[in-house]
């Protein structure tokens, strides 16, 4: 029971507004406060200033509280330059004078004629137009694109549900060390639990807000103009041409002779060894063959003697 009446206390807390907040707190409300930090007691004081309060003469004058913008600022940049490295550098230093970093950095060589840089840089709101400026005066001009978000409502909304969900917490921490009955104590601790990370996940998306807008982002291309191809002459080949190609080719024809002669030399090498071996050393241990009878000499055979008158003469 306890603890049911310690929960509706703390929603109902979370809704005071106006006179209730000047009225007297308890001690766990005061609690509570103390645990949600200074930012809280600011939207306090700031709420109270805003409703009206005494000055020192015992007068009562409005405060009008004015809220500071909060804006998200990205820009996008393409710029031709002479030299991208040297841009790059520059770039760099730039960024660094300004008191910002390069988040991130890509650099690639296209066709090996022109190098291209892409730099995604962080800088600080008050030095963003100094910096753009600056960045698009390196070289010639492509594309420039900047756009201007303003979050301020985000950032108030965000900012209150963190001060309401910290007195929240404080809220069930004092009930947690109040209770005695085990049953409350274990629901209180399941409260504790979600609120916590309700807090925690507010805190984070106030974190990410800070950081886009007290950073604001620029994203700088580089690149270095294509270098343009010699155009080559339509005329048809002259003597000199020719009488290049024509050495070319003898050259090219010597080296294949070169190449076969060097394939075919350890073949060679190797043959003349085996033939000088059996020159030299097998032929001579061979046993000789026996001369062949010579042949008679062949003859004619020979005609009888003929007259003129045709007959053969007589014996």
């Amino acid at each position: 029971m306890t603890a049911s009446l310690g929960l509706a206390g703390c929603g109902a807390g979370a809704s005071d507004s106006g006179d209730s907040r000047r009225a007297a707190k308890p001690a766990g409300q005061e609690a509570a406060e103390g645990a949600a930090g200074p930012g809280y007691a600011a939207d306090e004081a700031a709420t109270e200033r805003s409703d009206g309060s005494a000055d020192r003469g015992g007068a009562e004058k409005p405060a009008a509280v004015q809220q500071k913008a909060h804006v998200i600022r990205t820009a996008a940049l393409e710029v031709e330059v002479k030299d991208a490295t040297k841009a790059l550098a520059a770039a760099r230093t730039t960024a660094r004078d300004a008191g910002g970093h390069v988040e991130n950095e890509t650099t690639e060589r296209i066709d090996d004629t022109h190098v291209t840089s892409q730099l995604v840089l962080r800088i600080p709101q008050e030095r963003y137009d100094e910096v753009l400026t600056e960045l698009a005066g390196a070289g010639k001009l492509l594309a420039r694109k900047a756009d201007a978000k303003d979050v301020t409502d985000q950032v108030v909304d965000v900012e209150s549900r963190i001060a309401t969900q910290r007195a929240s917490v404080a809220r069930v921490r004092e009930l947690m060390e109040r209770a005695t009955e085990l049953s409350d104590v274990v629901t209180l601790e399941g409260q504790l639990s979600t609120r916590q990370a309700d807090l925690e996940s507010l805190l984070a998306q106030q974190a990410a807000l800070k950081d886009r807008t007290s950073m604001a982002t620029i994203t700088l291309t580089l690149s270095e103009k294509e270098r343009e191809e010699p155009q080559q002459d339509d005329d048809g080949p002259g003597f000199l041409d020719a009488l290049g190609g024509g050495w070319d080719a003898l050259v090219a024809t010597l080296r294949w002779i070169a190449v076969a002669i060097g394939a075919v030399a350890p073949f060679a090498a190797v043959g003349a060894v085996l033939y000088a071996a059996w020159r030299w050393l097998v032929r001579p241990r061979l046993p000789e063959r026996p001369d062949a009878p010579a042949a008679p000499p062949a003859t004619l055979p020979v005609s009888p003697p003929v007259t003129e008158d045709g007959t053969a003469p007589s014996t």
